[in-house]
């Protein structure tokens, strides 16, 4: 990869004005420039002197009033899934770069390069074209730690020459598989075992049989499959079913499920036991959408590709104990056995790219707690006691009532704009879903009539010009609470198809600062604005000429897609807090019952 592209190049521009650019920054080239209109392309001696172009120039030097923008030259029939990402930040958490990386689509492959660079290099292979592409797009220049992130794409035929360092190297990155801990120079815990476990419902009858006398049966199936099988016998006393729990890597897991349905059926010839005996699979509401697919499309794949039968539970027999749908699959042993495998792997991917995602927010947005948000399960990394089929209330389990001995956060207020054909599906029937979601993300959540004027001091109306299609759904809670709520209104409108299947969900939202506060958020000469909208990728702006409510508060305006807006509002929140600090009075040194102020 020696040969350079130059972009946002001046029409003014000449092949010897950018000779002399490269001879003043001490940059060999082997070839002359060829300038066509708006960029031109240029060959390095080798990759070293190409990367310390693109490291020296891109972004940085101007010609004729125009930022020269310089990369890897890569024929558009050659851009393939592949990137690369350069000045990474040395102690970077592994969590956060799958995170980041994870917001744009699936990750299939994340190796690190050697270099002798302090910072590090990544090659990444994404699921699909289209999820690179927009990585590019929106990483490349995006500042991490002061590092401003470098991407390019890596050609088809030389993805197979860059060689990744998979041990001792300066960082040590390796391919991605499970979330890793600490920073890369700590290296990654070996793949023992899915962080998901495999959970199915079992015939209450066929329990002893899986057993076996004094548990041999069960012993021996745990033996030969590597896992660690709970049997939950004592939950739902009387009921018809049992949920079964699995612990293992994805093929023990499968192993495991093979195995006890071939003991099923074995005990049902036994017993002349005639009914069909289906396959049922437990998995977390958050994942099912996604399992499901657009229009049903993935689900009918696994169907026709496994030739059985699957059914999915209704949301209706959701309750706030109970997160789990139960997959049904009927079909020969062999042919379920396959289907468990294609829909638990859905099921871990999407559970990965959650969870990598929430540790980026964790990481990136100040104020959030991860553990509070509750839409993982408590414990060690995979399903806890809380994702149990209909688990006990999470009073008991230590859960959303918990702030880790912090005491209640502060709670905020969001005006969220969605489009008004989508009140309904918000609402749902008879108002079952703006409960459920209100009891999920223990928040208030109420959506004002078409014609909102002041209601109270948390409620304002639109302002004037705001699109008459719009409604505004008012959010009041802690920040956890806030990127619940918002986070499952972005996506029902989502699965709802209120935006196109290519189209990204990018919302209003509103939040009120006090007047003195707005200059803060500005900042000198716009500066700080300025400097959220980069970080955040969201469009903030504090309109000018408002006049501050009976409250004296003024509106911030926040534009973009869910991550986006989180971080955008996090960030404010943390400006607002600075302010309020300041604003405190300072204790009297007399006061000998008072604590010194901590210095950090």
């Amino acid at each position: 990869m020696n040969k350079l592209y130059i972009g946002n190049v001046s029409e003014e521009a000449s092949a010897e004005d950018l000779e002399t650019i490269f001879e003043q920054w001490k940059i060999p080239h082997s070839g002359p420039f060829l300038v066509k209109t708006g960029y031109a392309f240029v060959d390095c001696p080798d990759e070293k002197n190409a990367m310390m172009a693109i490291d020296i120039l891109s972004g940085k030097v101007e010609l004729h009033g125009k930022l020269l923008e310089v990369e890897h030259s890569v024929p558009k029939r050659q851009r393939s899934c592949k990137l690369q990402i350069r000045n990474i930040p040395p102690h970077l958490q592994w969590e956060v770069l799958d995170g980041m990386l994870a917001q744009y689509g699936t990750v299939e492959n994340c190796e690190q390069v050697n270099t002798d660079t302090d910072t590090a290099v990544v090659n990444v292979r994404y699921g699909a074209k289209d999820q690179a592409r927009q990585a590019m797009e929106k990483l490349n220049g995006f500042l991490m730690e002061d590092f401003a992130l470098k991407v390019s794409y890596i050609p088809d035929e030389t993805a197979a020459a860059a060689t990744p360092n998979l041990g001792g190297g300066k960082r040590g990155f390796v391919p991605r598989g499970p979330l890793r801990s600490g920073s890369p120079g700590l290296g990654a815990r070996p793949k023992l075992q899915s962080d998901v476990p495999l959970r199915i419902l079992v015939p209450t009858q066929f329990v002893g049989a899986i057993i076996g006398k004094e548990g041999a049966t069960i012993r021996n199936v745990t033996k030969q499959t590597h896992s660690k099988i709970d049997i939950h016998r004592k939950e739902n006393a009387g009921a018809a079913e049992k949920p079964i729990t699995v612990h293992s890597t994805p093929e023990g897991c499968s192993n495991a499920c093979r195995t006890i349905m071939e003991i099923m059926q074995k005990e049902a010839l036994d017993t002349k036991f005639t009914e069909e005996i289906p396959l049922k699979i437990l998995a977390h509401n958050n994942f099912v959408g996604r399992l499901i697919g657009k229009e049903g499309r993935n689900l009918k794949k696994i169907e026709v590709d496994t030739e059985t039968k699957i059914t999915i539970s209704p949301l209706q027999d959701l309750t706030l104990y109970n997160p789990e749908r139960t997959i049904t699959v009927k079909g020969s042993i062999e042919a379920c056995s396959r289907a468990e495998e294609e829909v638990m792997k859905k099921v871990r991917e999407s559970y990965e790219n959650d969870v990598a995602a929430m540790n980026l927010q964790s990481n990136l947005i100040p104020g959030l707690n991860l553990n509070a948000l509750g839409l993982f399960p408590g414990g060690a990394p995979g399903m806890g006691p809380s994702m149990g089929h209909n688990a006990p209330p999470p009073g008991a389990q230590g859960g959303y009532s918990s702030f880790g001995g912090q005491g209640q956060p502060e709670s905020e207020t969001v005006h969220l704009f969605i489009p008004a054909l989508a009140v309904g599906a918000i609402i749902g029937k008879q108002g079952q879903h703006i409960k459920q979601l209100s009891r999920y993300a223990g928040a208030s959540i109420k959506i004002s009539a078409d014609e909102v004027r002041v209601v109270d001091a948390n409620q304002v109306a639109p302002p004037d010009g705001m699109d008459a299609k719009q409604r505004m759904v008012i959010i009041a809670g802690p920040p956890e609470a806030q990127f619940k709520a918002q986070g499952r209104i972005f996506g029902k409108l989502k699965e709802e198809n209120f935006f196109g299947p290519k189209e990204e969900v990018k919302l209003e939202a509103h939040i009120k600062v006090p007047s003195f506060a707005a200059g803060r958020v500005i900042g000198k000469g716009g500066k700080t604005v300025n400097e959220l909208q980069n970080l955040t990728s969201a469009e903030v702006v504090v309109p000018r000429d408002q006049t501050p409510d009976e409250n004296d508060q003024v509106i911030v305006k926040i534009t973009g897609h869910f991550y986006a807006s989180q971080l955008a509002q996090r960030k404010i929140q943390e400006i607002l807090s600075h302010v309020r600090r300041q604003q405190q009075p300072k204790p009297s040194p007399r006061g000998d019952g008072l604590a010194r102020p901590s210095r950090k």
